[in-house]
C-alpha cells in the first residue's frame, strides 16, 4: 500500500469516526452532561464536513455541486465557534444565549460574504479573497481555540470551591484537546500559506485520528460534573459566577457571623468527621451545619483562606496520617487506608497527600515507622 492508498483509508476512517462519535454524543447513553453531549456531537458532525470534501476528491467526485461545496464551506466555518459553545455547556449546563452574544455573528457573517463573492461573484483578484478566507479561519480557529482554554481553566478552579473530589469532574481531557486543537490550527495554517513539502497529509491525518479516539474515549467517559438536582446545580453555579468576597465588597455575613459558622463548621469537622464521606461536597456540607451554600463558600474562603476542596482534604490527610502510624490499621493496604480516610481511589489520595504533605502516603508511613 503506498502513502497515498494509506492516507485515503486513514481520511475514511476520520470521516467514520466522526460521524459514529457525534451519533454517540447524541444518543449519550449515560445520560450525563445532556446539553454539552449535544453541541459536542454538533462539532464532531461540523469537523466531519472537513473529511468529506476529501472523499468526494478521492472518489474523483470534482463535478460536485457549486452549491454543495459552498454550503460545506459555510458549515465548516461555525467548528470553532460550536466548539466554544460546548465547552461553555460542559462547565455552566445552565448557560443561555443572550443578546449580547450576537457578536459572535460578526465573523461568520464576514466570512460569507467573502465566501459568497468567491463562489458567485467577480473572479478578479481570486488570490486576494483566498488569502482573506484564510486568514479569516485563522483568526476563526485559533480565538475560539484559545478562549475555549480559558474557560476550561476557570472552571478546573471552580470546581475547587464545591468538590472535595475532582478527579471525576474535572475536564484535564478538554483542556488537552483545546491545546492540541491550538496546535493544529497553526500547523495547518502555515501549511496552507507555505505548503512545506516536509508537511505531508498522511502524518497530519494520523495525529487527527488519534485525537478523535482520545476524544471520545474520554468524553463518554466523562461523569457529571454539576448535581442533578436543579436546585443545587444552581446554587453552585452561582457561586461559580461570583468572584471571592474582599474586604472591599458587600461581606454575606457579619464578622460576629462568620465567627460563629467557623466555631460550628470546626465543631463538626472534629465532632462527625463528614469529611470521611467520599462524596461530600459544598452542599452536603452547608444542609449538615444549617447555612446556605453561599455563607458556607463565604466562610470557607474569607474566614479560613482556603477553597472548599483543600478544606476537607486536610481533614483527610491528617486521618490518613493517622492511620499510617497506628500498628492496628498495618493490614490496610494504601487504597484501604485512603477509603479509610474518604478518598474514592488510590490515584486522588496519593496526589492529594502529596500536593498537601510534601510527601507520598508511603514515604510518609516509612518515616513515621522509623521515629
Amino acid at each position: 500500500m503506498n502513502g497515498s492508498s494509506l492516507n485515503a483509508l486513514v481520511v475514511i476512517l476520520i470521516f467514520g469516526s466522526l460521524v459514529t462519535m457525534s451519533f454517540l454524543k447524541f444518543a449519550n447513553p449515560l445520560k450525563v452532561n445532556k446539553k454539552a453531549n449535544f453541541w459536542l456531537g454538533v462539532s464532531f458532525l461540523l469537523w466531519s464536513t472537513f473529511w468529506m470534501e476529501e472523499i468526494v476528491q478521492l472518489t474523483n467526485m470534482r463535478e460536485a455541486n457549486v452549491y454543495a461545496v459552498y454550503i460545506l464551506r459555510c458549515i465548516q466555518f461555525l467548528a470553532p465557534l460550536n466548539f466554544y459553545f460546548f465547552v461553555i455547556l460542559f462547565t455552566n449546563p445552565l448557560f443561555k444565549l443572550r443578546f449580547g452574544h450576537l457578536k459572535h455573528a460578526i465573523l461568520p457573517v464576514i466570512y460569507y460574504i467573502i465566501v459568497s463573492i468567491k463562489f458567485f461573484g467577480n473572479h478578479e483578484n481570486q488570490d486576494l479573497i483566498q488569502i482573506l478566507l484564510l486568514s479569516l479561519i485563522i483568526i476563526q480557529s485559533f480565538f475560539y481555540t484559545f478562549i475555549s482554554f480559558l474557560t476550561i481553566r476557570k472552571h478546573q478552579k471552580n470546581i475547587l470551591l464545591f468538590s472535595s473530589d475532582i478527579k471525576e469532574i474535572n475536564l484535564n481531557w478538554l483542556e488537552y484537546i483545546a491545546v492540541m486543537a491550538m496546535i493544529m490550527s497553526v500547523i495547518i495554517s502555515l501549511y496552507n500559506i507555505f505548503y512545506f513539502a516536509a508537511i505531508p497529509n498522511l502524518p497530519l491525518n494520523l495525529f487527527i485520528l488519534f485525537v478523535i479516539f482520545f476524544m471520545g474515549y474520554y468524553s463518554l467517559k466523562q461523569k457529571e460534573i454539576y448535581p442533578v438536582d436543579e436546585k443545587q446545580r444552581r446554587d453552585i453555579i452561582s457561586i461559580n459566577e461570583s468572584e471571592f468576597v474582599t474586604e472591599s465588597k458587600k461581606k454575606i455575613v457579619t464578622d460576629e457571623e462568620l465567627e460563629v459558622i467557623k466555631q460550628r463548621i470546626n465543631g463538626i469537622m472534629n465532632d462527625q468527621k463528614p469529611y470521611l464521606d467520599s462524596d461530600l461536597n459544598l452542599i452536603k456540607l452547608a444542609d449538615l451545619l444549617s447555612v446556605t451554600p453561599h455563607q458556607l463558600s463565604y466562610a470557607i474562603n474569607t474566614g479560613f483562606n482556603e477553597n472548599f476542596f483543600h478544606f476537607i482534604n486536610k481533614y483527610r490527610v491528617e486521618e490518613a496520617k493517622e492511620l499510617l502510624m497506628n500498628h492496628n490499621k498495618d493490614n490496610l493496604s494504601i487504597l484501604g487506608i485512603a477509603f479509610e480516610s474518604g478518598f474514592n481511589s488510590k490515584t486522588s489520595f496519593n496526589t492529594t497527600f502529596k500536593k498537601i504533605a510534601n510527601q507520598t502516603p508511603s514515604e510518609f508511613k516509612k518515616r513515621s515507622s522509623t521515629l
